[in-house]
Formats: C-alpha cells, sequence, structure tokens
C-alpha cells in the first residue's frame, strides 16, 4: 500500500495528515516532505497519523532524522492520532519518551 500525503497550515503549525503503511518503500517521500518544511518554515511540522495502518524501523528513523533536524532549527515535530499498533512501535522503542505525541 502507498502513503499518501496531505499538508496543509493550521494555527499551531503545518500539518501533515499521512494515509497508508510507512515502510521502507514510503519512508523516502515522508522524509523528503519533512526535510523540505522543516527548512522552509519556522512552525512546528504537526504529524497526523489517524490513517496509518503501520510503521517499521525506517519510518522510525524519519521521524528521529526529522526531530534532530527540527531540533537544530528549534521547532519541533509533533505526532498525533496513533493507532494502537503503531504507538505500540514507538512505546516499544522508547520513541514515546521522544516524541510529543497527542
Amino acid at each position: 500500500m502507498n502513503l499518501d500525503l496531505k499538508e496543509k497550515i493550521s494555527e499551531n503549525g503545518v500539518v501533515i495528515e499521512l494515509k497508508g503503511e510507512l515502510d521502507i518503500f514510503s519512508s523516502p517521500t515522508l522524509k523528503d516532505k519533512l526535510y523540505s518544511l522543516i527548512d522552509t518554515s519556522s512552525s512546528d511540522v504537526i504529524v497526523d497519523m489517524n490513517d496509518v495502518s503501520y510503521i517499521d524501523s525506517t519510518g522510525l528513523g524519519v521521524f528521529v532524522g526529522a526531530l534532530k533536524k527540527s531540533k537544530q532549527k528549534g521547532t519541533n515535530i509533533v505526532l498525533k492520532n496513533l493507532k494502537p499498533n503503531v504507538k505500540k512501535v514507538f512505546t516499544i522503542t522508547g520513541l514515546d519518551k521522544v516524541f510529543r505525541i497527542e
């Protein structure tokens, strides 16, 4: 399954809505989008993962890299609406303590 990305602006920052699976095949698309937004925006990037059904280590790696990049700019990556199976991956890896998850 592919990963669809939709971008919109909110009062809290730039929102990216993801739909699909975040794996080795779709991760480069997300990486390009996140890094571009971090470079061009001075606000937080909010990633709505309500429709993400699966994430693997490649997807986690994209988020970790994006978080490092955003911290250097003084912004943040916020993850929201994680399904239980996706949130479990963040919990198992300890990344739930690194990311702001809503």
